[in-house]
């Protein structure tokens, strides 16, 4: 299962574009010919990395900045993009923000803020261009979750719940679109130095957390453009975030709960 062949009137929609994962995955579909339509809230960012990315690569690459939070944001991205002349091929859901802190704690706004963000969005979009791509037999989509998908983070449960739903919602469509020509992959990175930690507010997790357990953005982005283009259900790149995805899916709660509580409790000082 290969990704789709680039051409002039398709386009790779890449959410969370501005910086990180979403930004090193624009590079490296663009590097593979794919035209790009890149989306986040910073519009400076994008328009500067549209226009690299079109100079270097020869790519058609198109910078619309949106807050996709928003619904009624969501179907003005989706007019534009129909505007254009574009249809979404490849699809990357990456857009997403996390927090440290218990719910009792935290601002209720901000929380559900996150879940529209890290589920609705992801699902709009999925649901919103799958049935093209099923009805042309092509396309692909990523969807980027995280190792904290793999077991409940007490410090992070909302976090924790909405990498959860992603992950199990890419898991079961995967397998919904076997025979159809198109595929999902489900990529959940473990930590990535990226801007995520000080979005979070956790960015003494930098300095907590040994280096050997960090990943660049750059690799997981391969990691990512990789698995799609060989069909894969899901992955997680590195061993070690490998090895914790296993230990977090198998270990008994009643263990591994007041572990990770610990472990977060000591990022939020």
């Amino acid at each position: 299962m290969a990704l789709p062949p680039p051409s002039e009137s398709a386009t790779a929609l890449i959410t969370g574009a501005s910086a990180g994962i979403g930004e090193a995955i624009a590079r490296q579909l663009a590097s593979r010919g794919h035209g790009v339509t890149l989306v986040a809230r910073r519009e400076e960012r994008l328009s500067a990395l549209a226009g690299e990315l079109s100079e270097r690569h020869g790519v058609r690459a198109e910078a619309i900045a949106a807050d996709l939070g928003d619904a009624a944001a969501r179907e003005r991205l989706a007019a534009q993009i129909e505007g254009l002349g574009l249809e979404v091929e490849i699809l990357v859901n990456n857009a997403g923000f996390g927090g440290a802190g218990t719910v009792a704690e935290s601002d209720r706004e901000r929380l559900l803020a996150m879940v529209r963000l890290n589920c609705e969005a992801l699902l709009d979009f999925q649901a919103r261009y799958l049935p093209a791509m099923v009805e042309r037999r092509r396309g692909v989509v990523i969807n980027i979750a995280s190792t904290a998908a793999f077991q409940p983070i007490p410090g992070t449960a909302t976090y924790a719940a909405t990498k959860a739903f992603v992950l199990s919602l890419s898991e079961a469509v995967h397998e919904e679109l076997k025979g159809t020509g198109v595929t999902l992959t489900a990529v959940c990175p473990g930590p990535v130095k990226t801007e995520f930690t000080r979005a979070a507010g956790i960015e003494q997790a930098e300095e907590q957390l040994p280096g050997v357990f960090w990943m660049a953005p750059e690799a997981v982005a391969k990691a990512a453009v990789d698995a799609a283009e060989n069909g894969k259900r899901a992955i997680v790149p590195g061993l070690l975030n490998r090895a914790g995805a296993l230990t977090g899916q198998h270990t008994p709660r009643m263990l591994v709960l007041p572990i990770a509580k610990r472990l977060w409790r000591r990022q939020a000082l």
